[in-house]
C-alpha cells in the first residue's frame, strides 16, 4: 500500500509541477494524467514521473509529461468539423502511455507499433478500449481510417505523404518537426493539415524529441 501512495503522490507532483505549468489547461488531459498510472508503461517504475524521456531501448523513448501531456491537448483541441468523438491514430504507441491517456480523456483511439517487445500489458489493463495494431510506423494505418487525428509519438524530420489519405477531410496530424536527425535537435511541436502537394503545419511549442527511427531520413549519398 505504501508503494502504491508513493506512485500517487508522484503522480500529484507530476501533474502541478510539470504539467500544469507548461500551458497544459484541458481538464481531460489533467484529470486522467492524476489518475493513470504511468509507472505501469514505464520501463523503469521508480523513473516514471521524472522530466525526462525514458529509455525504451533500440532507438525508442518514452516522452517526458510534459511534451505528453502538450501533445494529447494538441490532439484533442475540439475541431468545427467534429461533432462526436475524436478518431485517433497514434503511430509509434511503444507502452501505450499517451495512446491510453487519449482514450480515457474520451477519444476512439488507434495504437499503431511495429515492435513487439515494448508490450508489456499496460494498454490493455488500463485502457481495453484501444485498439492496438502492428505494422510499419511509417505506413500509417489505412485500414481504421480515416481519422479526425494522426499523433505521430515522437520527433520526425518530415510527415510522410501516404498519412494525407488517412485523415478526414478537416483532419489533423499533431507530431514534433526536428530541424534535423541529431540525436536531442530542438524541434517544435505542430498541428499539420494536409493541403494540395504537402501538409501546412502551425507551430505550437518548442521541444527537443528523439527522432522516431523508423522515420529517419535516407543517408544522403556523398561523391
Amino acid at each position: 500500500m505504501a508503494h502504491t501512495d508513493e506512485f500517487a503522490t508522484a503522480r500529484g507532483n507530476m501533474v502541478d509541477s510539470q504539467v500544469r505549468p507548461n500551458h497544459v489547461h484541458d481538464l481531460r488531459v489533467i484529470g486522467t494524467m492524476r489518475v493513470l498510472p504511468r509507472e505501469a508503461f514505464a520501463p523503469v517504475a521508480a523513473q516514471a514521473y521524472s522530466d525526462a524521456d525514458l529509455k525504451l531501448g533500440e532507438g525508442r523513448y518514452m516522452l517526458k509529461p510534459m511534451v505528453t501531456a502538450r501533445l494529447a491537448q494538441m490532439a484533442l483541441a475540439p475541431s468545427a468539423s467534429t461533432q462526436q468523438k475524436l478518431h485517433i491514430l497514434v503511430i509509434g504507441a511503444g507502452r501505450g502511455y499517451l495512446a491510453a491517456l487519449l482514450s480515457l480523456a474520451g477519444a476512439d483511439v488507434v495504437a499503431l507499433e511495429e515492435e513487439p517487445r515494448l508490450n508489456n500489458g499496460a494498454l490493455a489493463a488500463h485502457a481495453p478500449l484501444v485498439q492496438a495494431v502492428s505494422g510499419p510506423l511509417a505506413a500509417g494505418w489505412p485500414a481504421a481510417g480515416p481519422y479526425d487525428v494522426i499523433v505521430i509519438e515522437g520527433a520526425v524530420t518530415e510527415i510522410p505523404a501516404i498519412l494525407a489519405a488517412q485523415l478526414t477531410p478537416q483532419g489533423r496530424v499533431v507530431t514534433i518537426l526536428a530541424d534535423d536527425a541529431a540525436p536531442g535537435a530542438i524541434g517544435r511541436a505542430v498541428i499539420a493539415e494536409a493541403v494540395p502537394g504537402g501538409y501546412t503545419s502551425l507551430p505550437v511549442f518548442d521541444c527537443a524529441a528523439r527522432l522516431l527511427p523508423q522515420f529517419a531520413p535516407a543517408p544522403a549519398f556523398v561523391f
